[in-house]
């Protein structure tokens, strides 16, 4: 586990300290780019979220193929999650006035909007690379090579954070093109990355065993079954997403320092809960292995090791929460003028990492999994209690509390605990009822080859 984990644990850690960056560059360039860059980009990433999911689902089936022994449909299956997302960068960006319509009527400052809207819609003209970099990145992970998609993310990132110094503040003959420059610079990097997977998955081992050059063209015969398992899982990754940013966006309406605590609490939250995701992602690609493998204890015990590294690794995050919450504001707060005090919002967002701390590794239930029981092809369970929880628990209690009882942030946040606590108990009886391990999602065939190997757990005895 720890092989196949530690690897996808670096890619995510680093995608998210990147964007991590991009708003202490932001929040150093003014509080107006800060509190406008986190409600745009997850925007951004809602209505986009469903493409990349869907094309980045074809990495279960990569891991299922590699599983059961079949070398060449792994490259099959990957290309049609790359149709997919050159097929949909059209329809990303005709959402472009949709997103600006959502924004416009969240009843933000304008200053605030305008720099949302800026932000917003450059990051939307460059959806295509993350669907793709998904599909590609699914080869590689699914196969259990992770160290490939690391490499290629930390590249990225690293370009990013240059050209955010660079384009942010107007450094190295670059303009000073403020919230515009982080986006663009987001963009470029991402155009980036791809390009570096691409080149290594049309190499010529690849092209001969895993038909990643002639196996490219769109079949029905697989893209059916993707689309089968995929949609669902990526209609959960809309609605989970899509949950948070109306969130987030509700949240906008509260007093300037309220939303900025929140916002900077929410950045520490992405930051530290990151590898969680990680591991969530390394259950899917063991969980689908094994399965493919027709090994459904061997893929219970590594759902089972999985949470419990991220049980661990939550335990040590949560108690810097507790003992040290000054710290991780001060990176995002300071005594300019037009910047965000450390005074302002330490006091509501010490309470705010408390509650992080306390429903930390509860969400480690839900990601981890949550992870495993997609990557056995349990997706439409997980679509549907994730979204009875949403929107007929968490979601009405939130518009109650806000618009109609005016309870203020910390209330706010205390119903989305228990919004975490449902969730994760109805995981983990799914996952522990073990209905999961009889879904079957690649057809077998006589005359298909011995089950490889997988790295990272041997077959229990």
């Amino acid at each position: 586990m720890g092989r196949v984990a530690a690897p996808i644990i670096v890619t995510m850690a680093s995608f998210t300290l990147m964007q991590f960056c991009d708003r202490i560059f932001l929040a150093h360039h003014g509080s107006v780019s800060l509190r406008a860059a986190f409600p745009a980009g997850i925007l951004a990433l809602t209505l986009t979220i469903f493409f990349q999911a869907l094309a980045g689902y074809s990495g279960t089936f990569v891991a299922q193929y590699h599983g059961a022994g079949r070398k060449p449909e792994c490259g099959r299956a990957t290309a049609q999650g790359l149709w997919l997302g050159l097929l949909t960068w059209p329809l990303g960006i005709a959402l472009l006035p949709f997103g600006f319509w959502l924004l416009s009527v969240a009843g933000h400052p304008a200053d605030v909007l305008a720099s949302e809207k800026i932000y917003f819609g450059l990051l939307m003209l460059g959806c295509g690379f993350w669907s793709m970099t998904n599909a590609v990145s699914g080869f590689f992970s699914g196969r259990g090579d992770t160290r490939t998609p690391m490499l290629a993310s930390l590249a990225s990132n690293m370009a990013n954070i240059a050209l955010d110094y660079a384009m942010i503040f107007g450094h190295w003959g670059f303009p000073a093109w403020g919230i515009a420059g982080a986006a663009v610079a987001t963009v470029i990097s991402s155009a980036l990355g791809l390009s570096i997977l691409l080149a290594l998955y049309f190499r010529k081992e690849f092209r001969r065993e895993y038909a990643t050059w002639s196996g490219q063209r769109m079949e029905w015969r697989m893209m059916a079954p993707l689309l089968r398992y995929g949609i669902p899982a990526s209609l959960n990754s809309l609605q989970d997403v899509g949950a948070f940013t109306f969130f987030v966006v509700l949240l906008g309406r509260l007093p300037a320092a309220d939303m900025a605590a929140s916002n900077i609490a929410f950045s520490i939250n992405n930051v530290a809960f990151m590898p969680l995701m990680g591991m969530g992602m390394a259950a899917t690609i063991l969980v689908g292995q094994y399965q493919g493998a027709r090994q459904p204890a061997t893929a219970e015990r590594a759902g089972r090791t999985a949470l419990k590294m991220g049980w661990v690794y939550m335990g040590v995050v949560a108690l810097s929460f507790l003992l040290f919450p000054e710290p991780y504001f001060a990176l995002f707060t300071g005594d300019k003028a037009g910047m965000v005090t450390l005074g302002e919002v330490i006091g509501k967002g010490r309470w705010l990492l408390v509650m992080m701390a306390l429903w930390g590794l509860l969400d480690a239930i839900n990601l981890i999994v949550g992870g495993a029981l997609k990557g056995a092809g349990d997706t439409r369970f997980v679509l549907v209690y994730s979204a009875l929880a949403t929107w007929l628990v968490w979601m009405p209690g939130e518009l109650a509390l806000l618009l109609w009882l005016d309870a203020g942030l910390m209330v706010a946040w205390l119903w989305m605990t228990v919004f975490v606590f449902l969730l994760a108990a109805g995981f983990w009886l799914r996952f522990k009822r073990g209905k999961w391990k009889a879904i079957e999602m690649i057809r077998q065939t006589p005359l298909e080859t011995a089950p490889l190997p997988v790295p990272g757990l041997e077959p229990a005895p």
